[in-house]
């Protein structure tokens, strides 16, 4: 039984799970648009609408957190300067996953593209 359990652990161990998230946090911040698995773009959305709402804040708490989750100063930096001014006036839903209509044809996962919206 799965009581309680929240997330999905993809096979993987805590660290590898994180590095999953980092990597595809840090190409989805430097590309604006990525192409991934639908489960995979679920689990990645949260943690990207948070860095954009902790980015909006600006601060140095807020920017000392967001290198926390991403240690990737260029990343963080476009994120800072770039990002969170164009969603100033947004109160979330920063990002939308779009499913496409065809399967990865090694293994038939259902595809998705997780980009920033506007």
């Amino acid at each position: 039984m799965r009581h309680k359990v929240k997330k999905k652990r993809f096979d993987r161990t805590k660290e590898q799970r994180v590095a999953l998230y980092r990597s595809l946090l840090l190409a989805l911040i430097k590309e604006e648009r990525i192409e991934t698995s639908l489960q995979k773009a679920k689990a990645v959305r949260p943690l990207a609408e948070k860095l954009i709402t902790l980015a909006k804040k600006g601060d140095l708490s807020s920017r000392r957190r967001a290198l926390a989750i991403l240690p990737n100063r260029t990343a963080i930096k476009k994120l800072f300067e770039d990002i969170a001014v164009r969603y100033e006036g947004r109160n979330g839903g920063y990002t939308r996953i779009i499913k496409l209509p065809f399967r990865r044809t090694g293994d038939s996962c259902e595809l998705a593209i997780l980009e920033f919206v506007e």
